[in-house]
């Protein structure tokens, strides 16, 4: 019979203890499977004073028995074991529970195996005799990203049982809220605005509108319209007839057609020009519309989704926005919290997208050091959820092992701000002629570091698309051909 020890009475295997002898609901259960009973009553001892709850075997059958019975936040498990080595056994482990993180234990002599323990699905490895604080930050730090983890994918279950959202991750009490009107809102034929900064989910947002929606089965159409050049957007919204303007060479349906039935999504409609917000304001009034250069009018039932960064309050007083679209977009506004003031959501968040980018990338899933977790949650996020996403797709793309260490963050996450090298003065420079060469250097780091995406480095920098545009070709900065989509 394999040698099976817990901390519990012996008729009772598979129950662990705590402090003083009795188990806490909650507290974080670890699992330890070492040969050495020396070695088991010493990290017994250790993490039961901790605050752990501890369970033993001295085998790989034992523990393998107990991983059936029992759920844990981690299992600490020894290289060398008899019969069945901690190595042969890892990948079995990892088969029927791949979300538990495993700690190998080694002793001297055995660290060419460390490799395949990681190759295996290992997360971290401890070495014999171990530093105890150092050992304990380990565990600490896996058990924090384990639970994190096991968090996601619950709230994303229990947000598609409950609204049929898809990739919106948050627990906090702004966005919890932000669910239930939501799937209040949703139902209904209103027209919605949502408001806040670049970055916090605006599209997401509207498309679980559009989910949970009566509309449902029609399409969902975005268009980003400070992207579009205003000289255009009016034939990519209403659509144009053949020979409407110079390379007009065929009729072409614009996107409220595409969407009729379905709700179309407009971003950034505070950059609109006030005739096309004339234009916006007639269609919404009565459903209807003309091709341009047409004269027959188009009738249409689609639910209009807005969105926009500025305040358009403000806007309609400085004259930059109709006074009577504002009033017939705001007749339910949702109001996006910025990431810095939902902090308790950024483990959650850089958990969904380690996941999704290794998934993408084809890697092993990745976690972050308690280190970079602390970074991120110690930062401003001016970029909210998209600079988030960003940075864990650069530390999943950059990294060659599981863990991601602060080195792999942006530079601006760490500290290390960009500076743009001192320029030589020149006997015929100005002081106009420097800050040009300065500003063109800027908008260069931006547009790589966004992979060319000019509308993503717009946002950044908190102007006009149509604003960036013209700096770019004022400036003649050289554009690169965008690396992914």
């Amino acid at each position: 019979m394999p040698d099976v020890t817990t901390s519990a009475p012996a008729e009772v295997a598979t129950e662990s203890r705590h402090r003083g002898g009795q188990h806490i609901a909650g507290s974080p259960r670890i699992l330890i499977i070492d040969d050495e009973s020396a070695i088991r009553e010493s990290l017994d001892t250790m993490l039961t004073l901790e605050g752990f709850s501890v369970s033993m075997a001295a085998d790989g059958a034992a523990g393998m028995d107990l991983l059936s019975r029992n759920e844990y936040d981690l299992l600490l498990l020894d290289l060398a074991l008899p019969g069945e080595s901690g190595l042969d056994l890892l990948p079995r482990i990892v088969e029927a529970h791949p979300s538990l993180p495993v700690i190998m234990i080694t002793a001297f002599g055995t660290m060419g195996n460390v490799v395949d323990a990681i190759r295996a699905g290992a997360e971290n490895f401890v070495q014999k005799p171990w530093d105890n604080e150092k050992l304990l930050a380990d565990i600490r730090a896996a058990i924090a990203r384990h639970r994190a983890e096991e968090e996601v994918v619950q709230l994303k279950r229990t947000l598609k049982q409950r609204y049929n959202f898809e990739n919106i991750v948050g627990k906090s009490e702004p966005m919890l809220k932000l669910f239930d009107l939501v799937a209040q809102v949703a139902p209904s034929r209103s027209t919605v605005l949502i408001q806040g900064e670049s970055g916090t989910g605006k599209e997401l947002i509207a498309k679980a509108i559009h989910a949970n929606s009566p509309r449902r089965e029609r399409p969902f159409v975005p268009v980003n319209t400070g992207a579009v050049p205003s000289d255009l957007l009016e034939s990519t919204l209403f659509g144009h007839v053949k020979g409407a303007f110079t390379s007009a060479v065929t009729a072409k349906k614009g996107l409220f057609e595409v969407a009729n039935g379905g709700t179309l999504f407009l971003d950034e409609i505070g950059t609109m020009t006030m005739d096309m917000q004339a234009k916006i304001l007639r269609v919404l009034q009565d459903r209807r519309f003309m091709h341009l250069g047409g004269t027959q009018e188009i009738q249409v039932d689609v639910r209009i989704i807005a969105a926009t960064n500025v305040n358009l309050h403000e806007a309609v007083r400085a004259g930059r926005f109709r006074e009577d679209l504002y009033y017939r977009l705001n007749v339910i506004t949702l109001e996006l919290p910025p990431l810095r003031s939902r902090r308790e959501d950024i483990p959650l968040l850089a958990a969904h997208f380690l996941k999704l980018y290794a998934n993408e990338n084809g890697m092993e899933e990745r976690t972050l050091s308690p280190e970079a977790m602390r970074i991120l949650m110690d930062y401003e996020w001016p970029g909210n959820v998209r600079e988030l996403e960003n940075a864990m797709e650069r530390g999943v793309v950059l990294s060659t092992g599981r863990v991601i260490h602060p080195e792999l963050l942006p530079a601006q996450l760490t500290g290390s701000t960009y500076s743009v090298t001192m320029l030589e003065h020149q006997p015929d420079a100005s002081l106009f002629d420097l800050m040009e060469e300065i500003e063109r250097r800027i908008i260069a780091d931006r547009l790589e570091r966004c992979h060319w995406n000019q509308t993503e480095a717009a946002e950044y920098f908190r102007i006009p698309l149509s604003t960036l545009n013209q700096k770019i070709k004022r400036l003649n900065v050289e554009i690169k051909k965008r690396s992914r989509e």
